[in-house]
Parts: structure tokens; C-alpha cells; sequence
């Protein structure tokens, strides 16, 4: 099957990819972003691609193979993208992605254990190198705790329904098991949403600290963005969606005070201009050929 990368078009009309122009993709996935972005920056323009999940790494290097020395991949955070690009001896970038969501290839593996549709291992972790894995949260860790991270990470307003009948089924012992006590607990989700969606969306947030890496994250790419260079970050939920809008509005502001305050103390002055106040979405027709897109919102700021 071939990736088709969300956001695509609207991504690379954002981010106005140039030659000679230095660009970071932090979650480089299957390498479609980063692609758009080489043949938008013909014929010198180069890339940095980072992903922590390894098979994601190699598939890019395939994806991008056509680009040659203009690409330079690495299996690593994005929150450890300013420490990259330092490596590079790059200064600063012009223009940067984050797509903060599940890839298709990640998805699709049901060893990797990130579908409630398919049978798999309660793993759900992006690097296969890491402790933590569903499985410690599902059958180790005390109820209260799973509650608290199906309502805080999945929005789940069952949680603690939930998280009483995964302890009491215990032991769990794959993703088809775990849907159905989800599914034996919620029996009616949103239109068109699995109900187990909001549980595993949390379990993998958790496990691979999704949280702390963006908030880590953000500070770092406004430090390392040129003045006019741009950062568009893609995002799958509100949680997340919150995050980057809270982020780019302060940075966008000359004083970050609050408002009862009657004189200015705070010394802040805006870092960026953000190039959408309203996130874009994908059109009818991405969501049509592309139904994962659905949830996608895109928000694009400049570097002043």
C-alpha cells in the first residue's frame, strides 16, 4: 500500500520550500513529507529526517533513496532535534514538521500492537528499545493510575469503568482481548469511531511519553528556526491540538501577563507570527480516499 502523507499539499504550501534552504522533518515516518519538501527545494535544498521508530528510519531511506546526499536520516527523538542539527553543524533551519500522529506502516503491523482491529502484543512502543510497553500498564499497573491516564491522555469519560474491568480480566494478553473488554464496558462511541479508540490512543501516549516529548519539543524548534523560516505541526487529537495552539499564541505575543496585570512585567516578546489562527484541516476529499485524516489539524507559525 502506498503512504499517502496527511496534509500533504497544504503542509508544502506552508512551509514554501526553497533551494539551498535547510529543513528538519522530526517525525519523518515513511518519508512523504520529506519528499514533498527535496523536490520543492530542487536542487540543493537538504533534509534532516528523524524518527525513533527504527523500521520508520528504513523505510524513509528507501523512500528517499532518489535524493541521495541531500537527505541525511537518524534514528532519533525529535526532542533531540536541535542536538542534531548542532551535529550537522547547521546553525539554524528554514522550515520544519512535526506530524504527531500514527503511521499507517506502524498501524498496519499488528505485532507492533497499535490496532484494536488486529491481533497483536501489547506493545504500542515507537522504539522497540524502550521498558515500558502496554502490556506493564494493562496487567501491572494499579487501577487508579490507568483511570487517570484513560481520562487525562484519551479524553475517556468511562475511564474508571474501564480501568476496574482491565483489572479484574487480568491477565491481558493481546489487543483483541483488550478491545473487546473496552468494547464490554462502552458500547457506543462517536459516529464512525471504534470504541476502544480513546483506550488505546492513551496506552500509546503513555507509553512512548508523547506528552513531554511535545511540550520538550516546541522550545527547542523556535531556537533552532532562521528568522522567516517556518514550523508546521500536525496534530490527531485535542489533547495534543491544545498543546501547539496554547504554545504558538504565547509565543506570538509581546506580553504574556495576565490580565488582571495593569503594568507589563513579564519582559516576553513575540517569537513567531502564526500563519493560521484556525487550524487547517483536510478536505472532503482527502478524508474520502484517506479516512485516518479525519482528525488531522494543521497549525503553521513564522519565525520573526
Amino acid at each position: 500500500m502506498t503512504h499517502i502523507p496527511v496534509l500533504y499539499e497544504e503542509v508544502i504550501g506552508c512551509l514554501k520550500p526553497h533551494p539551498s534552504g535547510k529543513y528538519v522533518d522530526g517525525t519523518v515516518g515513511s518519508g512523504g513529507h520529506a519528499a514533498g519538501i527535496l523536490q520543492a527545494s530542487d536542487p540543493d535544498g537538504m533534509l534532516l529526517g528523524l524518527d525513533i521508530d527504527y523500521c520508520a528510519v528504513k523505510t524513509a531511506a528507501a523512500t528517499l533513496k532518489m535524493f541521495g546526499e541531500r537527505v541525511i536520516l537518524k534514528k532519533s527523538s525529535y526532542v533531540e532535534m536541535d542536538k542534531c542539527v548542532s551535529d550537522l553543524g547547521w546553525h539554524k533551519v528554514d522550515g520544519i514538521v512535526l506530524d504527531l500522529g500514527l503511521s499507517s506502516q506502524q498501524l498496519e503491523k499488528a505485532k507492533r500492537g497499535f490496532s484494536f482491529n488486529l491481533e497483536g502484543p501489547l506493545d504500542m512502543r515507537f522504539d522497540s528499545t524502550e521498558e515500558l510497553s502496554a502490556d506493564d500498564i494493562v496487567n501491572s499497573w494499579p487501577q487508579h493510575k490507568i483511570a487517570r491516564i484513560l481520562y487525562e491522555l484519551g479524553e475517556e469519560t468511562q475511564g474508571n469503568k474501564i480501568a476496574r474491568a482491565l483489572v479484574s480480566e487480568r491477565p491481558i494478553n493481546n489487543t483483541l482481548q483488550l478491545a473487546q473488554i473496552v468494547a464490554d464496558c462502552k458500547r457506543h462511541s462517536k459516529a464512525g469511531r471504534h470504541v476502544a479508540t480513546k483506550t488505546f490512543q492513551a496506552l500509546r501516549i503513555a507509553v512512548n511519553k508523547e506528552i513531554d516529548n511535545i511540550v520538550n519539543v516546541l522550545p527547542k524548534a523556535l531556537e533552532i528556526l532562521a528568522p522567516g523560516g517556518r514550523i508546521a505541526i500536525i496534530a490527531f487529537h485535542s489533547l495534543e491540538d491544545r498543546l501547539v495552539k496554547r504554545f504558538l499564541r504565547r509565543e506570538s505575543r509581546d506580553c504574556v501577563c495576565p490580565v488582571e496585570q495593569i503594568t507589563c512585567v513579564c519582559n516576553h516578546h513575540a517569537t513567531i507570527t502564526r500563519v493560521n489562527r484556525r487550524p487547517i484541516s483536510p478536505t472532503y476529499r482527502e478524508i474520502t480516499e484517506n479516512r485516518r485524516s479525519r482528525s488531522a489539524r494543521l497549525r503553521v507559525a513564522e519565525k520573526i
